[in-house]
């Protein structure tokens, strides 16, 4: 008897042969291995490949049964469907379409396994990659999603291919020929610079190549050290340069590097005081992620980086100011830089701002942590803080808010005597401090307590000669 085909691991041929066909093939098999009759007789092939055959029919059993459970659908459905809409490799409808460096499209999970095997070429074309990224080609997935739709058949969820260490060396010479662009002429300068920007957004391997290189950030911010962002044809340059720059930012092993790059503080600093909006708010989220270390706290604050992030503050733009007091509370967690926010107007910006009740939560904090500064005590007695405080308790619900208020208010009081009469008078009219010491968290209570206790001991009027 001739060996069947059956049992070829290929998923087309697999799939043709229905449950109850592999069923009845693996219990013959399994009956002649147990009863051990005589194999050759029974079915054409000896002892031991009868148990090959047996182990092949039950694998190929489960890949139907895998097959099946994955797919909500008739296999049949996508009989019909566009040639388009299948994988040029896997011959199947695409689950992730993506896009590789030929312009072709193919299913990810195939033309990952193509790339993972060491081809370098577009499997249709023939043609040599210059890089291996993916890029989804949304189109196509919209269009099948859009056919299954209109056919009542769901599209199952994209098959993963688990290796994601591909191809480093075309992509590392994409990211050698992009650097060596930022030196070339302007209409290079701003390709190069887009398709950086794009590359460390999706890509970690890009930011990585940055810190493996001791010229790649000189590199990136050479355009920036010869050109001023005055017009518009610089500031788009300058806003996906600055945008790179906090992309490969958040690669832990780039934070040092970046901070210690001679230039690169000082141009972030420009494009936190000019070019378009996102660059400056992008500068600030730059600052934010490097300050993350300790030694780059000190290093930016020494830079003169908080007055331009307390202007960009100041300015109010809904965009720019999260990522503006962001970085500025990072920065202040290191002591000199609180005297340096101070000096540099912070405290006026902060409860002009929060008078307005804008970026109320963060601001607060901010605040809170320049308190321990004398000056900024002062200066926070003199521009009405106490008043200011006392509302947003009474309005928000906040918890950590509240607590916020009545730790600045608590460092007040022990430290300017003339706002107690205030603090008295709001808490014979309102009960305010009463009523956090009652059922604010633990810290706010005792806070409570404290300026309670101060307000109400009586003074001391003695005076000796």
């Amino acid at each position: 008897m001739a060996k069947s085909g059956v049992f070829e691991r290929d998923p087309t041929a697999a799939a043709k042969v229905t449950t109850d066909n592999l069923k009845k093939e693996l219990q013959r098999l399994v009956k002649s291995i147990v009863e051990e009759s005589s194999p050759d007789e029974e079915i054409g092939f000896g002892f031991i490949d009868c148990i090959d055959r047996a182990t092949q029919t039950l694998q190929s059993l489960k890949d139907l049964k895998e097959g099946m459970k994955h797919r909500s659908y008739d296999n049949t459905s996508f009989d019909s469907c566009p040639q388009e809409f299948n994988c040029p490799l896997s011959k199947e409808i695409m689950r992730d379409p993506v896009i590789i460096s030929s312009g072709k499209t193919y299913d990810r999970a195939s033309i990952q396994k193509w790339l993972k095997a060491g081809n370098r070429t577009c499997p249709k074309t023939q043609q040599v990659l210059t890089h291996t990224i993916l890029t989804p080609n949304h189109l196509v997935r919209d269009m099948i999603t859009q056919w299954c739709k209109n056919r009542g058949v769901r599209l199952p969820g994209p098959l993963v291919y688990s290796d994601q260490n591909l191809a480093t060396e075309p992509n590392q010479s994409l990211f050698r020929s992009l650097l060596n662009k930022l030196s070339s002429s302007l209409p290079d300068q701003k390709e190069a610079a887009s398709s950086l920007r794009s590359l460390t957004k999706r890509i970690p391997s890009f930011r990585a190549f940055f810190g493996e290189s001791d010229d790649a950030i000189p590199q990136l911010l050479a355009p920036l050290s010869v050109i001023k962002p005055e017009t518009e044809t610089h500031r788009d340059l300058q806003e996906d340069l600055i945008t790179t720059l906090l992309n490969l930012s958040i690669h832990d092993n780039n934070k040092k590097i970046v901070a210690e790059t001679p230039n690169a503080i000082p141009i972030l600093l420009d494009a936190l005081r000019l070019g378009t909006i996102e660059t400056r708010s992008n500068a600030a989220a730059t600052l934010f992620t490097l300050s993350a270390l300790d030694s780059n706290k000190s290093l930016i604050g020494k830079s003169g980086a908080l007055k331009p992030l307390i202007d960009l503050l100041d300015e109010g733009h809904v965009i720019a100011m999260k990522d503006a007091a962001s970085a500025i509370f990072n920065l202040c967690i290191v002591h000199e830089n609180k005297s340096r926010a101070v000096r540099d107007g912070a405290v006026t910006v902060i409860l002009k701002k929060i008078g307005e009740r804008v970026q109320v939560d963060e601001l607060l904090a901010i605040l809170a942590m320049l308190s321990s500064n004398q000056k900024a005590v002062e200066e926070m007695s003199d521009l009405g803080a106490v008043s200011c405080l006392f509302s947003l308790i009474k309005e928000t619900s906040c918890d950590r808010n509240k607590e916020n208020c009545i730790a600045i208010l608590h460092t007040i009081c022990f430290n300017d005597r003339t706002q107690w009469r205030e603090m008295k008078e709001e808490e014979s009219k309102y009960g305010t401090l009463s009523r956090v010491a009652g059922d604010g968290t633990s810290r706010a209570k005792r806070k409570a307590n404290g300026i309670l206790d101060r307000i109400n001991r009586p003074i001391n009027r003695t005076h000796t000669a």
